[in-house]
């Protein structure tokens, strides 16, 4: 049944990277040094404490060379150099282990950890380092440069193509979410709506499991390569 499809919309989320040793965003008791994550990561919390969420996302750019990608981020990118259908790996995650592992038709729909964006001209351009509140930006000048994430409240990227894909896809798989966030927790009732076989492969039932024709429980890094060797043989 999945082996049939060709056209295949996978959605990420952070279950896929706390196997590589990535804490997700809600650490110990919901807090980041004493702070709720809701106040480091909104565009209210960036014009009331600039210092204090450029701090954040720096430890978090930071931590990203102490990780590597794991079993289901490989197994996604062979997925992704063999599979001869349509493919959109959409991750919820700003980490850049899809793309070390080799990952090529993917959409990162919350921004990026290492890249910047330009509050002024709306550029958006690699950054590797620190970049403190203030730092001026490359194409415009403009002291105006912030972490090109998006936070709570804002519209994630490339929604249309995102929209277009669950739209005529064959088969949504999710892969480490919780189903709780919006507007990624909807992708499978869009999919499921639009005619496709869904199937989640989680650590456990997410909130929207229900809605899936097939879940799988078990750790990623077992429960993807297996099912990527599947549909590969398929």
């Amino acid at each position: 049944m999945m082996q049939d499809s060709r056209s295949i919309v996978v959605l990420t989320g952070a279950g896929i990277s706390a196997e590589s040793g990535i804490a997700t965003f809600r650490g110990p008791g919901g807090l980041w040094e004493g702070h709720r994550v809701e106040d480091v990561c909104t565009p209210e919390a960036l014009a009331h404490d600039p210092e204090l969420v450029h701090r954040f996302y720096d430890a978090r750019r930071a931590a990203l060379a102490r990780v590597e990608p794991n079993a289901a981020h490989h197994a996604l990118a062979r997925l992704d150099a063999e599979w001869g259908g349509d493919l959109l790996i959409v991750t919820q995650n700003v980490d850049d282990l899809h793309e070390r592992a080799g990952a090529k038709r993917l959409l990162h729909m919350h921004g990026e950890l290492q890249s910047a964006l330009c509050a002024a001209c709306g550029a958006h351009m690699r950054w590797l380092g620190a970049m403190p509140p203030g730092s001026a930006c490359p194409a415009c000048g403009a002291a105006a440069l912030r972490p090109d994430i998006v936070f709570f409240g804002e519209m994630p990227y490339a929604m249309d193509t995102i929209e277009r894909a669950l739209g005529t896809a064959d088969l949504f798989v999710s892969i480490g979410t919780s189903g709780a966030v919006y507007p990624a927790a909807g992708f499978v009732q869009g999919a499921r709506h639009a005619g496709a076989r869904t199937l989640e492969l989680n650590l456990e039932r997410s909130a929207g499991s229900a809605f899936f024709h097939e879940t799988r429980l078990g750790a990623a890094g077992s429960l993807v390569p297996h099912w990527v060797d599947a549909m590969l043989a398929g």
